[in-house]
């Protein structure tokens, strides 16, 4: 799912693109995408485009009057800019916006459907689509102390929740948790002052550094490879490969459809993580740390 990041790298390539031009028509490929009745189609159409914003992973465009299109890309949706009166991909496309500047698709690479679109009136009612996480660089060290130690989540599970802070997800939290060593099952609750201060400086310093790294690597073309899974990262994806900080091989957790990739060595003092799936299949056998995995 793209994260503040790639949100941001889209949303700067969007502001030159759109910005002060005109939404000359929307064309729905897709019966699951739109998610509101009102305002319909035409009446969003014709106004121009005054700003974007982001809340916590949607892309919001701002219109004339008050008028809003949120976008929810998910974990498979993404934007595509082309000429003006492109034509909707057949297989994965779910809409396509015209502006006089050009034309943006939006795609969904995925069976499930869950990528979103949403027509919203008023100010009041965009917020309604806020889920009130805190962005990480409007607030200071207090309000991200209080708000994590007031969350009953795990650390990673509480730098993922949208409704505990904003834009930041599965990749970015493994990244920034290796970078302020520190096991994903750590509570907030528990932790020290030392410890959430780490933790808040290595959220900003993850997330700058990536936004500027993806900046970098699209620079004036269209960001085309967005995903969770870039070369540079250190244990994002990366299971049984060499903690670039240690070299001991980077571990996995999975539960559900989400996965925890973390060090052993560096985050959690040698101790495996107990992944439930290899728990259950291996029982006693399964190594309770890193010397026991790399001896057998």
């Amino acid at each position: 799912m793209p994260e503040l990041p790639d949100l941001t790298v889209y949303m700067e390539h969007l502001e030159r693109r759109v910005v002060g031009s005109t939404l000359d028509a929307v064309r729905l490929v897709s019966p699951f995408l739109l998610r509101s009745v009102t305002p319909t189609v035409d009446e969003m159409v014709g106004r121009t485009v005054v700003g974007l914003e982001r809340l916590a992973k949607q892309i919001v465009f701002v219109l004339q009057d008050e008028m809003f299109m949120v976008i929810h890309l998910m974990i498979s949706g993404r934007l595509q800019w082309h000429e003006a009166g492109k034509a909707v991909p057949k297989k994965l496309g779910l809409a396509a916006f015209d502006f006089d500047t050009g034309t943006l698709i939006f795609t969904e690479a995925s069976k499930k459907k869950r990528a979103s679109l949403r027509f919203v009136s008023g100010r009041e009612a965009l917020a309604e689509l806020n889920p009130g996480g805190l962005e990480i660089f409007d607030i200071d060290l207090a309000t991200f102390s209080d708000r994590l130690r007031t969350t009953p989540h795990t650390v990673k599970r509480a730098l993922t929740d949208q409704h505990v802070f904003a834009g930041i997800g599965n990749a970015y939290s493994d990244e920034i948790l290796l970078a302020a060593k520190m096991s994903p099952f750590k509570r907030g609750a528990n932790m020290s002052g030392e410890e959430i201060e780490t933790l808040f400086r290595a959220c900003r310093e993850v997330l700058t550094t990536w936004t500027a790294r993806l900046r970098e690597k699209t620079g004036d073309a269209w960001p085309k490879k967005v995903t969770a899974f870039h070369p540079e990262m250190a244990v994002h994806g990366k299971h049984k490969e060499p903690c670039p900080v240690c070299g001991a091989p980077v571990q996995r957790i999975v539960r559900a459809e989400n996965e925890s990739n973390y060090c052993a060595k560096c985050q959690t003092g040698g101790r495996l993580l107990a992944d439930r799936s290899l728990s259950r299949l291996m029982k006693d056998t399964y190594p309770k740390r890193i010397e026991d995995l790399e001896g057998s």
